[in-house]
């Protein structure tokens, strides 16, 4: 992925960062200290769901549910997949639509934001010997930096 596409989300909603960062580096800080805690915390990472496939799921079930609607209902209800096309190509084109400031508030993340702490938990774990990483005071914010996109 591009620097731009990694950047695109981050950089069209409001500023939550520094609750968002402060609430890894708890999970991060808790986790330091059992390998079955990071065991336990990159399960449920790798069963995340991100803020594109959120997106993604809802513009579908948008678009399905106006069809089937409009087809039993009343043809307006064609409106809701044209509404849901158009945030649709709205983010693919600016990286922002109307529902994505409510979907960052209610605490969904990138892909990146996700795969950065992941691999935090990693380092912590010990998968990358001689980063410096081990398990002292202030190692959940040494791995956290270390794992940030270069």
């Amino acid at each position: 992925m591009s620097t731009a596409t990694l950047a695109r989300v981050p950089a069209h909603t409001a500023e939550s960062g520094h609750q968002q960062l402060e609430a890894t580096l708890d999970r991060l800080s808790r986790c330091a200290s059992s390998n079955a805690l990071i065991a336990t915390q990159l399960a449920n990472l790798q069963r995340e769901w991100d803020v594109e496939r959120t997106l993604e799921a809802w513009f579908g079930s948008a678009v399905l549910t106006g069809i089937a609607l409009a087809a039993t209902r009343d043809r307006r209800w064609l409106a809701l997949p044209a509404v849901a096309a158009g945030f649709m190509l709205q983010h693919a084109v600016q990286g922002w639509c109307p529902p994505l400031p409510l979907l960052r508030r209610l605490g969904l993340r990138t892909r990146a934001e996700i795969t950065r702490e992941l691999y935090a938990l990693k380092g912590i774990r010990g998968d990358f010997a001689g980063l410096g990483l081990d398990r002292g005071v202030g190692c959940a914010r040494r791995a956290y930096d270390a794992a940030r996109p270069r």
